[in-house]
């Protein structure tokens, strides 16, 4: 039996009686902290999603590597998976377990998109799970994913890596049956310069992604996705099951990436939008797959910005053009209902991210006006709270320095069940310069 909402006169009310607050320097006051939100979840979650609210927070990062390892060690869960490229995730992985390269220098670059593998706190995070798989008494090994499609702001990866992978998968089983298949594809793959051309963001006509040779690898892909699907027994049978769905999940992958580079190519007004749609979607697909996988091992931390997280629809204004799209969250909602959980951060000030303090009145100066550092608070969807009270709610100015800051506004109350919000924030250590 599900418990009632608290009701609240104002949101100064719900912040001095609902609110949790902790330090992430202070351990025990955190592990008491995290402890009651995840309590209050209940059972059915599979997927915990954590946005930050911008990409440069230190403490933020910080806060989610603290997050996980009181997951692990308390609340059962076997996997992070955070915003970053799906298949080089499996190189940081193989890492984590112990395989492949013997430091995180050999892996920081090719393990990570987005430059992600610079980040000092990923490599404590990284560090972390490789040293809790090593001890022996932990039956239960922690698994690293990526879940971002295999694409830049700026540039967008060939579908050749992720097509060889499943072609290499199925020549390790039979290599007669696949040689045919992969002389066609190489065929029409071509240099992977061509479909890495950074121009093509900006301009369509630069794009490989509508020419006939893409045209039949889309064919080619959809026909290879057949095979594996039909040959299933008999390809779990003579591989395992965990070989088989990841080469499927790739295959899926390079679909995807073949629509988005069609999309690259189009002439349109909505191409932006559009790209941002098919990018969130393939982040949902990939979680969706990596949720599938843990199921019977633990459950799932999704780290990304709040955005992609987020329940609702997602907005960005480019220029003269407010995008409008359904980000990761939103899909996940549909696939999971309460299996997906997802917690939103904010930040009150951050010199080094252009953040000032928050304007009187909006959700981030209320927030962090109590004197702790850092705070947990239920948003209970916006139930038992005063709604003409969040609805007049003013919205921060952004950053002057970092545009991944996206403040905290009325549809927070919905996009998220939970918020974290810190006073402050550094900048993340290992991050490119900022303007």
């Amino acid at each position: 039996m599900s418990r009632p909402t608290p009701m609240y006169a104002t949101l100064n009310d719900w912040i001095a009686r609902a609110a949790i607050p902790f330090s992430v320097k202070a351990s025990e006051s955190f592990n008491i902290a995290a402890d009651k939100v995840i309590t209050s979840l209940g059972d059915s979650v599979q997927l915990l999603g954590f946005g930050e609210g911008l990409h440069g927070g230190e403490e933020i990062l910080i806060l989610r590597n603290r997050l996980f390892q009181r997951l692990v060690e308390v609340h059962g869960y076997s996997a992070i998976a955070v915003e970053s490229s799906f298949p080089r995730g499996r190189v940081v992985n193989e890492y984590v377990s112990g395989q492949g390269p013997a430091s995180y220098e050999a892996v920081q670059d090719s393990g990570f998109s987005h430059g992600f593998g610079q980040l000092e706190a990923n490599r404590e995070l990284v560090e972390w799970m490789r040293q809790y798989n090593s001890d022996p008494s932990h039956g239960v090994k922690l698994r690293f994913y990526g879940f971002d499609s295999p694409t830049e702001m700026y540039g967008t990866d060939s579908p050749s890596h992720v097509l060889r992978f499943v072609l290499d998968y199925l020549a390790a089983i039979d290599v007669s049956t696949v040689q045919p298949r992969r002389a066609r594809m190489d065929s029409l793959l071509g240099s992977d310069a061509g479909w890495e051309n950074p121009a093509a963001l900006m301009d369509p006509t630069q794009s490989v992604g509508l020419s006939a040779a893409a045209a039949s690898l889309r064919i080619e892909t959809e026909d290879l996705i057949t095979e594996l699907q039909i040959r299933r027994p008999e390809l779990v049978a003579r591989s395992d099951a965990d070989r088989y769905w990841e080469a499927l999940q790739y295959a899926v992958v390079a679909r995807q990436l073949l629509n988005y580079h069609a999309e690259l190519a189009r002439q349109s007004d909505e191409r932006v939008m559009v790209l941002l749609g098919i990018r969130d979607a393939m982040m949902a697909d990939n979680l969706a797959y990596i949720v599938t996988r843990e199921r019977g091992r633990g459950k799932v931390l999704a780290f990304a910005q709040n955005t992609h997280l987020q329940r609702g629809q997602a907005r960005w204004q480019l220029g003269p053009t407010l995008n409008r799209w359904w980000p990761a969250g939103a899909h996940l909602n549909e696939l999971f209902g309460t299996g997906y959980v997802v917690i939103g951060t904010g930040v009150g000030v951050s010199e080094a991210n252009g953040i000032e303090q928050p304007e009187a009145g909006t959700l981030e100066a209320l927030l962090t006006a109590p004197p702790e550092p850092a705070l947990f608070i239920p948003t209970y969807r916006g139930q038992g709270l005063p709604a003409a009270a969040i609805e007049s709610l003013p919205v921060r100015m952004g950053s002057t320095k970092n545009p991944t800051y996206m403040p905290l506004t009325p549809e927070s109350f919905t996009n998220f069940d939970w918020l974290a919000v810190l006073r402050e924030t550094t900048y993340s250590r290992g991050g490119p310069p900022l303007a």
